[in-house]
């Protein structure tokens, strides 16, 4: 089975950076896209980036392009997020998953996200102004 799981959410001010990690296992093979996602009650949730772990292709959303960077090292199954100047409207649970079978970014990654069926334990991270 694939299991995800998020780390590396914290309090930061409005600026600042934080790193996460998404440390997966049970994949078959490097064809798994892995996607980052928010969530804040009452709104939709939020695609923040996504990358091809096959060729290391990446796509964000508008809102965070030039602050957040996706990054994969497969030897190590994990998924980073590096998030950079960060904003109050930032704040959210960040949750790292993958398509329930292996699949690009381009083919999966678009809302309502009901490819991505593993998903692993967020991590909160929150920005103060």
């Amino acid at each position: 089975d694939v299991q995800l799981q998020a780390s590396g959410g914290g309090l930061v001010q409005a600026g600042g950076s934080l790193r996460l990690s998404c440390a997966a296992s049970g994949f078959t093979s490097d064809d798994y896209s892995i996607g980052w996602f928010r969530e804040v009650p009452g709104k939709e949730r939020e695609g923040v980036a996504c990358i091809d772990r096959s060729d290391g292709m990446t796509f964000y959303r508008d809102s965070v392009k030039g602050r957040f960077t996706i990054s994969s090292d497969n030897a190590k199954n994990t998924v980073y997020l590096q998030l950079n100047s960060l904003k109050p409207e930032d704040t959210a649970v960040y949750h790292c998953a993958a398509p329930y079978t292996p699949g690009s970014c381009a083919g999966n990654w678009f809302p309502p996200w009901a490819s991505y069926q593993h998903w692993g334990q967020g991590t909160q991270v929150t920005v103060s102004s």
